[in-house]
């Protein structure tokens, strides 16, 4: 590859080269979140089950899973900018067909079809914006960077609720093709392909390395989409998945370590820097959209808010996670080590865990989440740059590609592994919540007989006859059961999730670090 500095880019071509890889980084993000407040709407208009309308989300999570860490390979064989613009026309185009689609099987043929090609933008926008900017300021380039990735996915909701509260579903997939094809435009005349070594014969090429791990990130991706609704491992497809994920990740990792030209290189980490750094990846993409998950169903499901304004509340921390990104970029070309910055981003995130936790009732305000989300946007920009820097410290030359491969895919399989183990949670955390609720439902409780006094009354005041409202009186004082049980659910899994990030601290303190400069230009995707 020629020298990375005759990529670096000045004045007004910079800039358009950020929006332009910002955009597309944006698009690939939203387009993860923004489906799942349209999914009641799609099941209606396309007549189909809850269940079979998820697969329009895992579709395009199991393809984008996949292309990740093959992107430094395919950039390499086709020439980046020739894959990027290629990656965004298939994007586009299948958004379109995406809001054409007139059966269920169709959507989600094409949603795979869009996640193959949005499963480039992510890691080579950061690849290009990464370049432009020279050295003495890449940790800006990566903080300018961090702001698609960190805000996106909280930008997908408020926005797919508003245009379903507005519109119809399809346009959430329309909205892309401006966007696409001013990217596309941009990306042919100010896109730029450094130099590659010599392409790789179609003979040795690692086919069985592409097939076992397009097999094994599959499968793992529908195990973990599909698991709690079908009852994880008492379902055979649950079952037998989980055996192929088993089976071709052995065979994926053996299979790399005795390739000649592998497509991905497993021995880079026995780098203790990258090793540690992929899995802070993974708790980050958990805590991540984990969070992101949980927040809209509670206001949703306990608060009775519409999908718009639960989306819109994530908002002050998205802006509050931008507005830090400069600032952790200034302290990382300061020579701050990262791993007091991550470190401080753990520990921050753990206090608005805690905070949730003692602040959620059936009847929290949306002012009670103002603080709480600000400490969030604070503590996730102290994480996602410092991070990435960090995993990639002691990196050399085409390792660092290698390198940003891994951590791309843990962030996106750890936000899978997130939203699964927290949907499985809460479901049991519930049961028994509701198990010990039911034991203090005592009617000869003064207590309980009051409440249910009160709720009859209601009911007769309305015109019910005194049996009627018995009934009704206790359904309701069952609904509030319900309600506390699930709110009681929501706030553990807050805890819980406060508190893997505080176990990590230690971990990364203990972490030694790089001294050279990092040149992620050097070799990126």
């Amino acid at each position: 590859m020629k020298n990375s500095d005759s990529l670096v880019e000045y004045g007004a071509r910079r800039v358009i080269i950020v929006v332009m890889a910002i955009l597309c980084a944006l698009l690939e993000i939203v387009d993860t979140t923004i489906v799942n407040v349209a999914l009641d709407s799609m099941k209606g208009s396309l007549g189909v089950t809850l269940e079979d309308v998820a697969w329009v989300v895992t579709a395009y999570a199991i393809a984008n899973v996949i292309m990740v860490p093959m992107t430094a390979w395919l950039s390499q064989q086709f020439g980046r900018r020739n894959y990027f613009v290629a990656s965004i026309m298939v994007f586009t185009v299948t958004s379109f067909l995406c809001g054409n689609a007139t059966s269920m099987e169709e959507l989600i043929v094409f949603r795979f079809i869009q996640g193959l090609g949005g499963g480039a933008l992510l890691v080579t926008s950061q690849t290009i914006i990464t370049e432009i900017f020279p050295l003495e300021k890449r940790g800006m380039a990566q903080a300018i960077y961090g702001m698609g990735v960190i805000v996106g996915p909280t930008l997908g909701p408020p926005l797919g609720g508003y245009i379903v509260d507005n519109f119809s579903w399809p346009y959430i997939f329309y909205i892309n093709l401006p966007v696409g094809i001013v990217a596309t435009l941009l990306a042919i005349n100010f896109v730029k392909s450094p130099r590659y070594s010599e392409k790789r014969k179609v003979s040795e090429v690692d086919w069985w390395g592409i097939i076992l791990l397009s097999t094994c990130v599959g499968s793992l991706q529908y195990v973990l989409e599909h698991g709690q609704q079908d009852d994880w491992f008492h379902n055979q497809v649950i079952l037998f998945l989980s055996i192929i994920t088993v089976l071709s990740a052995i065979f994926f990792f053996w299979r790399e370590l005795i390739a000649k030209y592998p497509i991905v290189n497993i021995r880079i980490l026995k780098n203790t820097n990258l090793a540690v750094g992929t899995v802070l990846t993974f708790v980050l993409g958990f805590g991540l959209y984990g969070s992101t998950f949980i927040i809209p169903i509670y206001t949703q499901s306990i608060l009775g808010w519409t999908a718009t304004d639960a989306g819109m509340l994530l908002v002050p921390s998205s802006v509050m996670t931008g507005l830090m990104m400069p600032i952790i970029g200034k302290l990382l070309q300061r020579g701050v080590p990262q791993k007091y910055l991550v470190s401080m981003g753990f520990a921050i995130f753990f206090i608005y865990s805690l905070s949730v936790y003692y602040m959620m009732t059936p009847y929290t305000s949306s002012a009670n989440f103002f603080w709480p989300l600000i400490i969030r946007g604070v503590g996730l920009g102290l994480l996602f740059v410092p991070i990435t820097t960090l995993s990639l410290s002691t990196l050399r030359g085409s390792e660092i590609a290698e390198g940003a491969a891994f951590t791309g895919m843990m962030r996106q399989l750890g936000g899978s592994f997130g939203i699964a183990l927290i949907t499985t949670f809460i479901y049991r955390d519930s049961q028994k919540h509701r198990i010990n609720l039911m034991s203090h439902m005592d009617i000869t409780r003064d207590v309980v007989a009051q409440r249910l006094q009160v709720y009859q009354q209601m009911m007769i005041a309305k015109g019910a006859t005194a049996q009627e409202a018995l009934a009704r009186a206790y359904k309701m004082l069952e609904g509030q059961l319900i309600k506390q049980v699930m709110v009681l659910t929501y706030a553990d899994a807050f805890l819980y999730l406060g508190v893997l990030f505080v176990v990590c601290i230690p971990f990364v303190l203990s972490i030694k670090q790089g001294k050279a400069a990092i040149n992620p230009a050097d070799a990126m995707h």
